[in-house]
């Protein structure tokens, strides 16, 4: 696939921001921001709508120009429904739906005070590794503090205009999104109270006075009160008006959403229209993004329960490369984050990458996604100082069942004239590698070398597979690192074939290097296939190999 410098769909974003933010507010910071709600464990797909703010702030920062990411945490919304794959969690939170998430016990053993804090907390951790600078605003503080009360008064005294706005589109979308614009049989309000009583947000508008601001509402669970809105700070106001409110509010030049958003009579489709009728401020450039799937994702959620989350990613792979997958792929083009083997290719696709950028010879674009992978305005992410192939580290750590010796006595054969001499210049990539073989590989699927030879297979091998086993056999201590033994093992069959060990593959030699490993693999490890073979013989020791292949 061919790349051109225009294919940097950062640098391409960051160009429009700064020339709308010019056209707006000169001289006021550039504005980014990304609205996460804490309802439960917050996703990789949920990551996207950090990321891709995420970036193009960071391009701008890097040009030197004065921006600020924020990121909204949504926790004055209210608790839909009770999450699957909690621990401790179970129907009984049901009780809590309709409450601010910040007004919901967090699940059971967590240190933090609130349901949206526990959720909060494991994102922003993430967040922190990731390299991604912002300021965080809770809504909860937001509205509670009085912030927005002018707004709330204004979206009030505007309500039948921001109604008949709504109106235009309510029969184009989903019933239930009508549910939450504010209509009610008493007529439009676009602002909800929490109960005084009950904490719940199921409540309904039945009266509101303009001059007096006094506002009368009834609540389902037969509770009911008459406040002033002007000093009321429990209650919200619906999302299709909330999200245009805090696009001028903030300043807001730039902020993606999710397809959900973007459709006929979304939010984002309407919010553009208020925010400049009701609010007096232009919409931000807001591009799709799309889908964000996973790799083995149903072997992954049986035994862990939800989607996996930005910290169950980073358990298996470095920062940098996480930051990649969502840097090298336009927004509004869906990719998948691989929990499954494909992990392997992955990483081989990143090192490929790191030589090419090393040597120049990437493209523009993808050498850009590279930078912007690997650190921030801010400076570099943490690396690997021995970035080992992730593949070869699997193989290691799922043959030594991560024992810590046997992995550094294999690792330090790897290059003999450069020994690894302490496990950490691998780290964290084997740390990575490790923990994606021990809780993401099946173990139908992990190695088990034989722990005997297997002689009724050596016993009916004929003349050439015997003469084939005697030469890997009499050859291993000469050729005893990764690269001899990968150049002894693809030279066994060419030596049999009386071929120069610098032979190019042919159909007929490429068909006698496939039985020769097919014979290795069913001698060591019993099965037709396995790790690669320089890796495995190096882990088993030149004595062992020699014994499975019956050479003693």
């Amino acid at each position: 696939m061919t790349h051109s410098i225009e294919d940097d769909w950062v640098a391409r974003f960051a160009d429009e921001v700064i020339a709308s933010a010019q056209d707006r507010a000169p001289g006021r910071p550039i504005v980014c921001a990304s609205g996460l709600s804490p309802s439960g464990p917050i996703h990789l797909g949920n990551l996207r709508e950090v990321m891709t703010p995420h970036l193009v702030a960071d391009e701008i920062r890097r040009r030197g120009e004065d921006v600020v990411h924020i990121l909204s945490w949504d926790d004055f919304d209210r608790f839909r429904k009770v999450p699957a794959g909690v621990p401790g969690v179970d129907e009984s939170w049901s009780e809590h739906i309709g409450r601010p998430l910040t007004a919901v016990p967090a699940p059971p053993g967590s240190p933090y005070g609130s349901w949206a804090e526990h959720f909060k907390a494991a994102m922003a951790a993430s967040l922190e590794q990731l390299g991604v600078q912002f300021r965080g605003i809770s809504q909860t503080e937001m509205y509670q503090s009085g912030a927005y009360t002018e707004q709330i008064l204004l979206a009030m005294r505007e309500r039948q205009h921001i109604d008949g706005v709504l109106g235009k589109y309510r029969t184009k979308i989903a019933p239930e999104e009508n549910d939450e614009d504010g209509e009610s049989a008493t007529g439009y309000y676009p602002y909800r109270p929490y109960c005084a009583v009950c904490g719940r947000d199921t409540t309904t508008v039945t009266a509101y006075d303009d001059a007096t601001t006094e506002l009368t509402y009834t609540c389902s669970y037969g509770h009911g009160a008459t406040i002033l809105l002007s000093e009321h700070r429990n209650g919200k106001l619906v999302w299709k008006v909330d999200w245009p409110m805090r696009w001028a509010y903030e300043g807001v030049h730039f902020e993606p959403s999710g397809v959900d958003h973007s459709s006929p009579g979304s939010s984002y489709v309407v919010g553009s229209q208020l925010v400049a009728e009701v609010f007096g401020a232009r919409a931000p450039i807001g591009p799709m993004y799309a889908f964000v799937g996973i790799a083995g994702q149903a072997k992954m959620s049986s035994s862990r329960g939800g989607v996996p989350t930005p910290a169950d990613a980073l358990q298996i792979m470095e920062a940098p490369l996480l930051r990649w997958l969502y840097s090298r792929r336009r927004p509004n083009q869906s990719f998948k984050i691989a929990f499954d083997d494909e992990i392997q290719r992955l990483y081989d696709e990143w090192d490929t990458l790191g030589r090419k950028v090393g040597e120049g010879t990437a493209a523009p674009a993808d050498a850009a996604a590279y930078h912007r992978a690997i650190g921030t305005a801010a400076g570099a992410l943490p690396v690997t100082p021995r970035p080992l192939p992730y593949r070869m580290l699997a193989s290691v750590a799922d043959i030594t069942v991560g024992d810590p010796a046997q992995m550094l006595r294999i690792l330090t054969d790897v290059d003999p004239a450069d020994p690894i001499l302490a496990l950490d210049v691998t780290r964290p990539r084997l740390d990575c590698a490790v923990r994606w073989v021990t809780t993401y590989v099946p173990d139908e699927q992990r190695t088990h070398v034989r722990a005997e030879p297997d002689e009724e297979l050596l016993a009916s091998l004929g003349d050439g597979q015997r003469e084939a086993l005697a030469l890997l056999a009499g050859r291993l201590d000469e050729q005893w690192s990764l690269e001899g033994l990968t150049s002894l093992v693809y030279g066994v069959p060419k030596i049999q074939l009386g071929l120069p060990m610098d032979t190019k593959p042919t159909p007929e030699l490429k068909v006698a290097q496939r039985e020769f490993f097919s014979l290795l693999y069913r001698l060591l490890v019993s099965r037709e296939s396995g790790p690669r073979l320089p890796t495995l013989l190096l882990s088993l020791g030149a004595q062992r190999v020699r014994t499975l292949v019956g050479a003693q």
